[in-house]
C-alpha cells in the first residue's frame, strides 16, 4: 500500500537550518516539499534551484493560494516563525518550528493553545535530538542507570554565525533582539535549558549572566550561562558566539548518584560511561534507533501517522515551551545584574604564575 503523500509548504528559508531538512525531505518517501516563502531574491533562487516548487515573496500568499497543504516548515525568524505557525494551524495546518520553538515563554504558549484548539500537531526540531547517542543516554538515565540525576551540563559555542559559515541572512535576524528574542541566551542556552527540562524538570530558581564581551557590533550579547537550581540538583547551560575551536563545545555531561554519563557529539559521536568500578569511564554501545527517531523529517511523518503517539521528548513544545520560560527566567536575571560582591583579593595574590 503506497505511503500518503504528506504535502508541506516552507515558511521561511533564512534560518540556514532549512537546508538540511530540504534535503531530507527529498530523501523519505511519502513527503514532498511543494512551495516555500521568503522575501529574499537569492535565497528563493537557491531553493528553486534544488526544486521545482513555486517560490513567493509572502508567506500569506503562499498559505492562501497552495491548496492542499498538509503541514508547514517555519524557517525564519523566531518571532515571525511563531505568528506563522499560529496562523498556519488555525487552518489546519500541521506545524514543524526550527529550534527555539519562539523568542519567548508567551509566544510558545499561544502556540500551544492555537495546535491544541485545532487538533493539529506541532513539533519542534532541535539537531541535537537526533544524535543516536543521545538519545540513547536519555533513555539511560530516565530508567535510573545512574541514580538519581544532580547535574546536567551543556555547552554550546561556535566562534560566530558567520565565521563558523551561515549565512548573512541567518546572522541578520538571529544577531537582532526583536526578531530573534535574544542573543547567545536565546540562540544557544536554549539546548542546555530543553535538556535540564526534560531529565530534571522545572527548576525552583534560574540565574543568568552574560555579557558582550568581543562582538561591539552587536546590541545583544555574545556569551551566557544560565545556572538552575533544584531542591537536589542543578544543571548549567552556557553560550558562545566567541569561542574559537570545539573544546568543550556541544558535549553534555549528566551525573548521577552511582554514575556520570558523557555525550560526545553530533552523529556518530561516542558514548561514555564511568562510575567507581570504571573511574576513567567506558564506551557503551549505542544501539539503533527505531526509524521514526532517525531525522527530523522521519519523525514529522510518524507523529502525523500516528496522531496519538508522543513526541519525542526533545521535539515535544511542552518542554520545548518551558524550555523558552528557563531562558526567560535567565535573561531577566542577567538584566537584573544582581550580585554579591566577594571580599578584595588578599595583596600580592592576584595574576600571579603558577612558580611550582
Amino acid at each position: 500500500m503506497p505511503t500518503p503523500l504528506i504535502r508541506i509548504g516552507i515558511l521561511g528559508l533564512h534560518h540556514d537550518h532549512v537546508w538540511t531538512v530540504l534535503d531530507e525531505i527529498a530523501e523519505i518517501d511519502g513527503m514532498e516539499a511543494v512551495a516555500a516563502a521568503d522575501p529574499h531574491v537569492e535565497l528563493r533562487e537557491k531553493f528553486s534551484g534544488k526544486t521545482a516548487c513555486p517560490v513567493y515573496v509572502d508567506p500569506q500568499e503562499l498559505l492562501d493560494r497552495e491548496g492542499g497543504l498538509d503541514a508547514v516548515f517555519l524557517y525564519g525568524d523566531n518571532r515571525s516563525g511563531s505568528r506563522l505557525a499560529i496562523e498556519a494551524m488555525d487552518r489546519g495546518l500541521h506545524a514543524m518550528v526550527e529550534k527555539p520553538m519562539a523568542a519567548n515563554a508567551a509566544d510558545a504558549d499561544l502556540m500551544l493553545k492555537a495546535a491544541e484548539r485545532n487538533g493539529v500537531r506541532l513539533m519542534i526540531n532541535w539537531p541535537f535530538a537526533w544524535w543516536y547517542q543521545l538519545q540513547h543516554a536519555l533513555r539511560l538515565c530516565l530508567e535510573g542507570d545512574i541514580g538519581t540525576l544532580w547535574m546536567v551540563k551543556y555547552r554550546a559555542a561556535h566562534e560566530g554565525i558567520v565565521r563558523m559559515g551561515h549565512s548573512r541572512y541567518f546572522a541578520d535576524w538571529a544577531e537582532d533582539r526583536e526578531r530573534s528574542g535574544g542573543g547567545a541566551m536565546t540562540d544557544y542556552c536554549c539546548y542546555g535549558a530543553l535538556l535540564a527540562k526534560v531529565l530534571l524538570g522545572m527548576p525552583e530558581s534560574v540565574s543568568g549572566l552574560w555579557g558582550n564581551f568581543f562582538r561591539p557590533d552587536l546590541d545583544v550579547e555574545d556569551n551566557a550561562v544560565i545556572s538552575l537550581k533544584y531542591p537536589r540538583a542543578m544543571a548549567v547551560a552556557e553560550a558562545s558566539w566567541t569561542q574559537h575551536g570545539k573544546l568543550g563545545s556541544y558535549t553534555p555531561i549528566i551525573y548521577g548518584e552511582t554514575g556520570s554519563i558523557l555525550v560526545e557529539p553530533r552523529n556518530g559521536g561516542r558514548l561514555f560511561r564511568a562510575d567507581l568500578n570504571q573511574p576513567k569511564g567506558v564506551e557503551i554501545p549505542v544501539p539503533e534507533p527505531e526509524e521514526h527517531l532517525r531525522g527530523t523529517c522521519r519523525h514529522f511523518r510518524w507523529i502525523l501517522e500516528n496522531p496519538q503517539a508522543s513526541l519525542f521528548s526533545l521535539c515535544d513544545p511542552r518542554h520545548c515551551r518551558d524550555g523558552n520560560a528557563i531562558t526567560d527566567a535567565g535573561a531577566e536575571s542577567a538584566s537584573g545584574d544582581s550580585r554579591l560582591v566577594p571580599p578584595r583579593a588578599a595583596e600580592g595574590s592576584r595574576g600571579q604564575p603558577f612558580s611550582g
